[in-house]
């Protein structure tokens, strides 16, 4: 017996197929939401951890900030100390200064050099006086600037043609001179000295004079 099958099986079975699709279709959306929100999910409990550690390192940094204000006011503190302390032991150094200025400036003047006058501010020393010529002028400026320890930087403000009259038929041409050196500390002298140890120490007597002369 033949057996014909009059029902649309090709629509049944594209049916089929449709549903089949649908449902996959279905499941690849689930499953693709479902991924998606992990991967959401995720990413936040990662920005929000970075935020967390954010928020550790801005607090860290706020107290690593006070503290470097508290080491630079203290370092503030120490350098304002040590420039007190300086300043006092510069003082007690410079007690002995002027005998050292009128010594030095006793072994260094040339023959024929008279100091008449000699003003000191600071360290700035300027010097007023007579030369028989230019040459015993620039021999001076020699003896200051590299024969002692306690002068530095000679300078030549003028020098004048002049003459002096020792009897009433005796006038001399001189050379009336006007000199700025600078006069070191004893500090600073102590310094250059254990900078160069071989080189010969000034210790120059406890002596002053009222009048610097030497002819």
């Amino acid at each position: 017996m033949i057996l014909i099958n009059l029902l649309p099986h090709r629509e049944l079975a594209r049916k089929r197929r449709k549903e089949l699709f649908n449902i996959g279709l279905g499941a690849s959306a689930l499953m693709g939401g479902l991924l998606a929100g992990t991967m959401f999910l995720s990413l936040q409990a990662q920005i929000s951890s970075k935020k967390d550690i954010n928020q550790i390192l801005q607090t860290d940094i706020a107290k690593f900030d006070a503290q470097i204000k508290d080491i630079a006011g203290l370092e503030a503190e120490i350098a304002a100390l040590r420039a007190r302390q300086q300043a006092v032991e510069d003082l007690q150094s410079d007690r002995n200064l002027p005998v050292h200025l009128l010594t030095e400036l006793v072994r260094q003047l040339p023959d024929g050099v008279f100091i008449s006058s000699m003003r000191q501010e600071g360290q700035s020393l300027e010097l007023k006086g007579v030369a028989q010529s230019n040459e015993r002028v620039s021999e001076l400026l020699r003896n200051l600037a590299n024969n002692s320890p306690w002068f530095t930087k000679p300078d030549l403000v003028e020098i004048v043609a002049g003459s002096v009259t020792l009897a009433p038929r005796d006038v001399r041409r001189v050379s009336n001179f006007n000199i700025k050196v600078k006069l070191l500390r004893a500090s600073d002298v102590e310094k250059a000295q254990a900078a160069a140890p071989g080189a010969a120490a000034s210790v120059p007597p406890a002596a002053a004079a009222s009048a610097v002369t030497k002819g």
